[in-house]
């Protein structure tokens, strides 16, 4: 790995654009970056973060413009022709093979042969490479470790391992701390110092942005796909730097006849996972709309999950309408009146090979049935009736789920769940994904089951959502409650820095 002078522009796009039928994903952007040094990229969902890094890594092609590296203008009409330029990439999702030793995925498909023998692995080989390639950046992993016995931080470091074995002069990483304690973060930090001191260019992509002062060298903004700004880390302020992701925030707010009841029908006490979370208690209100807040890793998806019963909690108590619910599973919470619109709709809210009706009232189905025979009629008047107070548009109920898009599928979530009757609903993540008319409509629904008391909580990367639509804000970071807001009196930059751990 040779070193590259700070100074030097290894890697720089000119005016590069991506466009797909209705939408411009990436406009005119031309941005540099020296060697040696971690960039970091940042930006809201839908800030184009991750079209720019799919064009520079080859798996996305670009409508217009260049990517030069070493000012060699490049032509990556896939991942590999990026690896062949010298343009690594780690994705947030893992790529080893679970079932395979450590030293097999960092050389796997380039396995030494024994000499004589192109036919055999020298497996001995093998483990030295291996260890060579681990302890030039300082990883202490062993090389005969199976893969799916190590940490998700252990992972990582082979992934980033396996990398760097190639040689690159950039190395892209996506997300690479979202899974990841605080000292396994420091870990990774200190790989990503060797191989920037060794002249790699480093990629960024997080978040998390209370990590950067710690490992970033400059600070790249993009907002609606085209270029805001870039910052030294010193310069960057919590205030400057949500001011660049945001810009000039606006919202409706909530409609004013939106008024939390009295009685309390959700309390959590002391609810604890070990690594998520940690002493978690709160109130929720008949009909009120609590919203929580918090970066990734911060512990609100594992809060929804706990309260539901789909992760076993460590302690903590959670009651519904007055009653304690210590042994909770979905299925009970479900008949006690709590329904969780899950993150991942495509993997957790739906079977996709399934009908539209089959999916609108999976969760119900109890209602549509007597003695182990269906009542198809009164199950399809119920899906029809979702259909019309969600304005979901379908051609036929009989359709594959997959055919919709996903506004539309996810109105299909949040109607099977409504077919229960519940009294609080859990909403993870609702509008990741759908397009503005969606998100309006699925804002307007919140707002419905507000005046039909039934509660929400609400958890949103969108944070500019959550003061929108909720009665009140609660701040989770590192899987605690740091804070409570009212939205009305929280401007978002507050909002943001308190997330990041800026306890104004």
């Amino acid at each position: 790995m040779g070193r590259t002078s700070p100074d030097v522009v290894v890697l720089r796009t000119d005016h590069l654009n991506k466009t797909y039928p209705g939408t411009v994903a990436v406009h005119d952007l031309s941005v540099r970056f020296e060697g040696g040094k971690v960039h970091a990229i940042i930006g809201k969902n839908g800030s184009g973060k991750s079209t720019t890094i799919k064009m520079i890594s080859g798996a996305v092609r670009p409508t217009s413009g260049a990517i030069y590296l070493h000012d060699t203008a490049l032509v990556l009409a896939s991942p590999r022709d990026a690896r062949e330029a010298g343009i690594e990439t780690v994705y947030q999702e893992p790529s080893l093979v679970p079932g395979l030793t450590v030293s097999e995925n960092l050389l796997l498909a380039r396995l030494p042969h024994a000499t004589g023998f192109p036919w055999r692995i020298d497996w001995q080989r093998a483990q030295l490479l291996a260890g060579k390639m681990l302890s030039r950046l300082a990883i202490d992993i062993a090389p005969r470790a199976i893969v799916k016995d190590l940490s998700v931080a252990q992972q990582q470091l082979v992934e980033i391992a396996r990398a760097v074995g190639s040689d690159p002069r950039v190395l892209i990483l996506d997300e690479p701390t979202s899974a990841l304690a605080h000292h396994e973060v420091e870990q990774l930090f200190r790989v990503i110092r060797t191989l920037t001191g060794n002249g790699i260019t480093v990629l960024y992509i997080s978040h998390r942005l209370q990590e950067l002062p710690r490992i970033a060298d400059t600070i790249t903004v993009l907002r609606d796909g085209e270029l805001v700004g870039r910052l030294d880390t010193e310069q960057a302020q919590p205030e400057r730097i949500v001011s660049m992701m945001f810009g000039e925030v606006t919202h409706g707010g909530r409609p004013t006849d939106l008024t939390p009841g009295r009685r309390t029908v959700l309390e959590v006490r002391g609810l604890r996972r070990a690594g998520s979370l940690r002493d978690v208690s709160f109130d929720l209100a008949e009909g009120e709309i609590l919203g929580i807040a918090g970066m990734l890793g911060s512990g609100r998806t594992e809060l929804l999950r706990a309260i539901f019963g789909a992760d076993p909690a460590d302690g903590g108590e959670v009651v519904v309408e007055g009653v304690p619910r210590c042994e909770r599973d979905p299925a009970v919470m479900k008949d006690h009146g709590v329904a969780l619109i899950p993150e991942n709709r495509a993997t957790e809210g739906l079977v996709l090979r399934h009908s539209i009706l089959e999916n609108l009232t999976r969760a119900s189905m109890g209602r549509y049935s007597s003695r182990g025979v269906r009542n198809k009629t009164a199950e399809r008047d119920a899906a029809r009736a979702h259909v019309v107070a969600l304005s979901i548009r379908l051609a036929s109920l009989d359709e594959a789920v997959a055919t919709l898009s996903g506004g539309n599928q996810q109105k299909v979530v949040v109607g099977n769940w409504i077919g229960t009757d519940p009294r609080v609903m859990l909403f993870d993540e609702p509008t990741r994904g759908i397009d503005v008319n969606a998100k309006r409509q699925i804002f307007a629904l919140m707002w419905e089951l507000s005046r039909r008391g039934i509660a929400s909580l609400f958890v949103s990367t969108e944070l500019e959502e959550l003061l929108e639509v909720c009665h009140r804000i609660v701040v989770l970071r590192d899987g605690a409650i740091q804070a409570e807001l009212v939205p009305d009196n929280t401007p978002l930059d507050t909002l943001y820095a308190l997330c990041m751990g800026d306890d104004r």
